[in-house]
């Protein structure tokens, strides 16, 4: 979807941020920054990765979170045989919403021979709130991709749930060009029926989403259902095989108990496939 076929779904944007990075891998082998651009609110900060850990990129939206009318779009580009992580350093907030819609498009690209992590923290959606998130994944053979989100309906700990808005949460996923996968989410009108209805969410306030694309994607399954048989049980879960890419989801009433157990898997998973630290990046521990 281009930037302007956007605009023209709104009537105004009040904010246009931008975050685009790139890695590749030098002459000497060396996995270095190669392109890189951003603009209010979006800013990269690349931390100092710890001993053993791959290079990573980390977004940030300066604004504190997106009204109705404001556009993000993220891209991350993993080149041959890079192995980078792309994490952001905070929830995103989605606030109560002026009538127009917030936006968030993310792209991610893996080349051949490359593993590319991105691990956003939670979305956080406001009560009233509009938000229309797309994220577009183009995958090459040979390439891995561990990527994932979570949202959040309500501030739980303010005792807030979302009684209406809208929440539109699109994923593309192509493999050569080829799609793969395809999966919305719609939430629109009153929220909270949908939420509490047994063939809608059950209950469920938080959920999230795993997908891993690779060759060998499947000799992963039940290294994945084993991991998510440690989750508690106010966590549901389950994992399953989608043409070549592997699919998690996990839903709670409870969002922080999801986003341990989110964070646990993920840190374990990232191990199992890739040899990779079984940790997460210091940011989520703040």
């Amino acid at each position: 979807m281009s930037v302007a076929t956007l605009q023209s779904n709104s009537p105004a944007i009040s904010v246009h941020g931008k975050g685009e990075v790139s890695y590749a891998v030098g002459p000497d082998g060396i996995c270095r920054l190669k392109d890189l651009y951003q603009s209010d609110p979006v800013r990269v900060l690349f931390p100092t990765p710890p001993r053993g850990e791959i290079p990573g990129a980390v977004f940030v939206t300066t604004s504190g979170g997106l009204v109705g009318g404001d556009l993000i779009e993220l891209t991350a580009t993993a080149e041959e045989n890079v192995h980078v992580q792309m994490t952001a350093q905070a929830a995103e907030k989605i606030y109560r919403s002026n009538g127009f819609d917030s936006r968030i498009e993310v792209t991610l690209q893996a080349q051949a021979g490359s593993w590319l992590e991105w691990l956003p923290q939670e979305t956080i959606i406001f009560d009233g709130a509009r938000l229309r998130r797309r994220t577009l994944a183009e995958v090459a053979t040979g390439a891995r991709m561990l990527a994932g989100e979570m949202l959040v309906l309500g501030r739980g700990a303010m005792g807030e749930t979302v009684n209406y808005g809208l929440v539109c949460d699109d994923w593309e996923i192509r493999l050569d060009g080829r799609l793969t996968w395809a999966d919305a989410l719609r939430l629109d009108g009153d929220i909270a029926e949908l939420v509490d209805h047994p063939a809608g969410l059950s209950g469920a306030r938080a959920v999230a989403t795993v997908v891993y694309v690779a060759d060998d994607a499947g000799d992963y399954l039940e290294t994945a259902r084993r991991l998510l048989d440690t989750v508690p049980k106010d966590v549901r879960t389950g994992a399953t095989m989608v043409n070549d890419l592997l699919l998690v989801r996990l839903m709670a009433t409870d969002p922080y108990p999801l986003r341990n157990a989110f964070g646990d898997f993920w840190a374990e998973f990232r191990y199992a496939a890739a040899g990779l630290p079984a940790a997460l990046p210091r940011l989520w521990q703040i």
